[in-house]
């Protein structure tokens, strides 16, 4: 009888240990839907994951959604894009060690035709302008994404408050929004690095670039463990100094599709 109590102790301790290497080998990561379906994460998680031994668990949404992912200690480090609500979230409390990872720029997209004469605009204020005086289709993330965070900034400067059929909330990520766009015939703001990845597959064109106001950087913040103990925080650490540090910052230079490069190194050191 002794002998069966030891064995099960014996399995109950061992059940135990597994679960909790199992638990300590996996990282909870929110990031915006961009690094997803770009492909980026596809090459840049692997190397980590077999250097640690672990398992990245990947929560693709918009940057809003995956801030509040961290600040209910769902995830444990947030991969987003959209500083000014980064820096909010750290500055209540909820993540720690912010840092730049890399950056790319918004883009706005539509028919090659440009009903809307946007490619004539100098800014992208006047480019929404323009969309909105024609009435054509533009298609809005409306998810809180970074992307939109930034679209409202853009409506802000031009003076406008979009609305009317014309204006769309498609409430879906990057994709969706593109597809619908090329379907409708209408122009959405995307980030560079999915519009490039979708290039191919839709006959949209790049209209509106390079104003200033539409940079667009990233930024890795590890979850507070004083905010939420169970968070992995040293796994998150050691996520952060992979994609600040040479290895990550070479993978994510040496990322191309198409011959072109979707996202550009810029970590600093802290």
């Amino acid at each position: 009888m002794k002998r069966i109590v030891l064995m099960f102790s014996v399995l109950a301790i061992m059940t135990a240990s597994a679960f909790s290497v199992h638990a300590e080998t996996r990282l909870r990561m929110s990031t915006t839907t961009s690094t997803e379906a770009s492909g980026l994460l596809t090459v840049l998680l692997p190397p980590f994951e077999k250097a640690n031994n672990c398992k990245v668990d990947v929560i693709a949404v918009g940057t809003g959604k995956s801030l509040k992912l961290g600040e209910n200690g769902d995830v444990d480090v947030v991969f987003v894009h959209a500083r000014p609500a980064e820096d909010k979230f750290v500055a209540e409390g909820f993540g720690v060690d912010r840092r730049d990872v890399m950056y790319n720029d918004f883009v706005i997209v539509g028919p090659k035709s440009d009903p809307a004469k946007i490619k004539e605009a100098k800014t992208a204020a006047e480019a929404f302008k323009r969309i909105a005086a024609s009435k054509v289709d533009f298609i809005s993330r409306g998810d809180d994404s970074g992307t939109h965070q930034m679209e409202k900034q853009i409506w802000k400067a031009a003076g406008i408050t979009p609305e009317g059929k014309w204006y769309i909330e498609a409430g879906q990520g990057m994709g969706p929004v593109l597809q619908m766009a090329f379907d409708k015939q209408g122009y959405a703001l995307a980030d560079r690095g999915t519009f490039i990845a979708y290039e191919g597959k839709l006959d949209l064109a790049i209209l509106s670039e390079g104003d200033k106001a539409l940079f667009n950087p990233y930024g890795v913040i590890a979850v507070n463990p004083k905010k939420h103990p169970a968070v992995n925080n040293e796994l998150a650490k050691k996520f952060i100094e992979y994609v600040t540090g040479q290895e990550g910052q070479k993978v994510i230079a040496d990322f191309k599709l198409n011959g072109k490069q979707l996202f550009f190194p810029d970590a600093k050191k802290p």
